[in-house]
């Protein structure tokens, strides 16, 4: 379909000619069509920032100062790109991350690596199932706030939500365990039987501590203790994407 096909532009920030190398590679071998830009540091990165990017993968190696000055200029510009180090988390006074990954060592790390980033700012597709209108709502209202990119959809009930995952790809379910008719458990199974690659999140008010472990053996990527917020399903998504969240700072 055209409309998953979606180009993303990547800003490489390296003064290692090689790590340049390895994610320009990866970013060709990426599920998502990339636009690649490369600079050896933050001067030669900011012209490149100001025509537009999506993701700003920068060394986690380099200088304080010079990450400092490259996030500053992100921030900045007219479209702000998802700003990712490469390596260890590079953050320190004036570097604002959006997150961090691991540095490749080989050919295969770096596609891995770079498509999961890539992948990140491509709209995700959500689907909440709650027989609660009001609830439904509420969790539209958190999903807005993420910082990821995301196409919400809602269900009213468990047989619509399995009706709506047949016609449609979906790449999250947000499910409510407590609804009439099927129980959380029965829905998980028969959406992962429909689309094995769907991540299910089971919501629930629920006070169980034994609830979330069943829910993982039953095959849910993760669990949302009702009420939940931004950070909480941003968490979810960050796991999912396999990428590091920001180091909280003191």
């Amino acid at each position: 379909m055209k409309a998953d096909i979606i180009s993303v532009r990547v800003l490489l920030v390296t003064p290692a000619p090689s790590l340049r190398g390895l994610l320009r590679q990866g970013a060709g071998q990426a599920s998502v069509p990339a636009e690649v830009m490369e600079a050896d540091c933050a001067a030669a990165a900011e012209p490149l920032l100001a025509q537009g990017s999506d993701l700003l993968l920068l060394d986690s190696g380099m200088p304080e100062g010079e990450k400092a000055a490259l996030c500053k200029a992100a921030r900045a510009a007219k479209e702000i790109p998802f700003i990712v180090a490469v390596g260890k988390d590079g953050g320190g006074a004036g570097v604002e991350l959006d997150g961090s990954v691991r540095k490749p060592a080989t050919a295969d790390e770096a596609r891995e690596i770079v498509d999961a980033c890539i992948r990140s700012r491509r709209p995700t597709r959500i689907l909440i199932v709650d027989d609660s209108s009001t609830t439904r709502g509420l969790v539209r209202k958190i999903l807005s706030a993420s910082k990821f990119p995301l196409e919400i959809a809602d269900s009213p009930d468990g047989l619509k939500a399995l009706e709506d995952v047949r016609e449609r790809n979906v790449d999250i379910v947000l499910l409510d365990f407590n609804m009439p008719g099927f129980d959380g458990f029965e829905i998980l199974s028969e959406l992962r039987r429909l689309q094995s690659r769907v991540a299910v999140v089971i919501m629930t008010a629920t006070d169980n501590p034994g609830l979330a472990e069943r829910a993982q053996m039953a095959g849910a990527a993760a669990f949302l203790k009702k009420p939940f917020f931004p950070a909480d399903v941003d968490a979810i998504l960050y796991r999912l994407y396999k990428i590091d969240a920001p180091a909280r700072r003191a």
